[in-house]
């Protein structure tokens, strides 16, 4: 990734923040963008401060003038983009199907899909020029798993962002520009602080399974952000040069119980 330029949404925490430090110490020249300005600028200190190059670009990333404008500032910058990850998003109100309001369902797939088109679609005239790779962050939730009772909006974004990266990926082939898809599962981020769940209400629609202790045979608890952060390394890298169209499952097994 030495000089490489790279884009990535919801970069101030959790997976992204940990993204953009990889991505900084393996050579690469990082725009973070967020709609938290002081979460941004933490992580361009934390690159800087080890000789790396960063910007920080506050941007709603589903408001396609500001992310029309905000690639524009990376390419005025560094006069290229190889590297995308389009990782913003958030669970947001999680309820049964008939109390869920349908700004909250907007919210939801606005903030999650919505933003993952909006990140690729202005990405791909400056990209066509060298080629690159672009990440997408999906879930297993939508994909794999289906029992997160009262997640129908988040969970239709993120099969929403598989079915939008296969199709991506066939029609930027001739490009030279990869996309591929990541499944995590829990993983130890904050995207907590951006669930609303109603639990009185879900009750009705939960149901009553156990199982296995520990969500996630292969380490018993939750991923950490650094260990997605490998991945995104790898596929934004030359080194996965003939992968594309691909969902990458990263969750310790976890969806394999369910």
């Amino acid at each position: 990734m030495n000089n490489k330029v790279a884009i990535i949404t919801g970069a101030g925490s959790g997976i992204g923040r940990a993204s953009a430090l990889r991505l900084a110490q393996a050579g690469a020249k990082v725009a973070l963008f967020d709609l938290h300005k002081e979460n941004i600028d933490a992580v361009q200190q934390e690159i800087e401060e080890m000789g790396g190059d960063a910007i920080a670009v506050e941007a709603d990333v589903s408001n396609p003038d500001e992310m029309e404008r905000s690639v524009r500032k990376v390419i005025w910058k560094w006069d290229r983009l190889d590297a995308v990850f389009a990782n913003a998003g958030i669970n947001g109100s999680i309820a049964p199907i008939e109390d869920l309001d349908p700004d909250e369902w907007d919210t939801t797939l606005a903030t999650n899909l919505r933003s993952t088109f909006l990140a690729v679609k202005y990405a791909i005239p400056p990209m066509k020029q060298h080629g690159g790779s672009i990440v997408i962050t999906s879930s297993i939730n939508g994909n794999r798993t289906f029992t997160g009772f009262g997640m129908s909006a988040y969970s239709s974004s993120k099969a929403g962002q598989m079915a939008f990266g296969k199709m991506a990926a066939l029609e930027l082939a001739e490009y030279g520009i990869r996309v591929n898809i990541i499944c995590p599962g829990a993983i130890e981020t904050n995207i907590g602080e951006n669930t609303f769940p109603e639990k009185d209400k879900l009750k009705k629609v939960q149901i009553p399974v156990e199982f296995p202790e520990g969500s996630q045979p292969l380490e018993h608890g939750a991923g950490k952000p650094e260990q997605v952060a490998d991945l995104v390394h790898f596929l934004l890298s030359d080194q996965a040069s003939h992968i594309t169209g691909t969902e990458l499952f990263i969750d310790g097994a976890e969806s394999l119980l369910r």
